[in-house]
């Protein structure tokens, strides 16, 4: 007989709730994505920066080498925002650092290649969360052949 996965899920409904979130598209990543793309900046959407690393990264922008992670309160452990689980504490308490621990890791991936990992929380401002992803990804795209010399008036 197969052994079963332990789940998370303390009843069927918590099980359906589960399903049901999803893994991209939210509204805080919409927001920040629209955020972005005001500015000016075209990105992928869910793209593993490094393809030999399996974590996905919500914007990539490839030639700037810079990943955007939207960090959901409750998944990834916000010191400002997450709960604890009445139901299933351990459980998820674990859950979350584990998150933790791959969040960094991803992150030390990352920065050993050469990317700049910008992190931002669902509660975030977009527009303010945009902003930082457009000065990062405009310092490390601007070299002499971008920067343009206003002529001589």
């Amino acid at each position: 007989m197969a052994s079963q996965r332990p789940s998370g899920a303390s009843s069927e409904g918590v099980r359906k709730s589960m399903r049901a979130n999803k893994g991209r598209d939210t509204k805080p990543e919409l927001a920040l994505r629209r955020a972005v793309h005001a500015l000016g900046l075209r990105y992928r959407v869910s793209t593993r920066p490094l393809s030999t690393v399996r974590r996905t990264a919500d914007l990539t922008f490839s030639r700037a080498k810079v990943a955007v992670f939207l960090d959901g309160c409750f998944w990834h452990g916000c010191p400002e925002h997450h709960t604890k689980s009445a139901t299933n504490s351990e459980y998820w308490a674990e859950k979350v650092h584990r998150n933790q621990e791959r969040d960094r890791e991803t992150d030390r991936l990352l920065r050993d290649s050469g990317w700049s990992v910008i992190r931002i929380w669902e509660h975030e401002d977009p527009a303010c969360g945009a902003a930082a992803v457009e000065r990062e990804v405009r310092s490390r795209t601007s070299g002499p052949r971008d920067r343009r010399q206003a002529p001589p008036s």
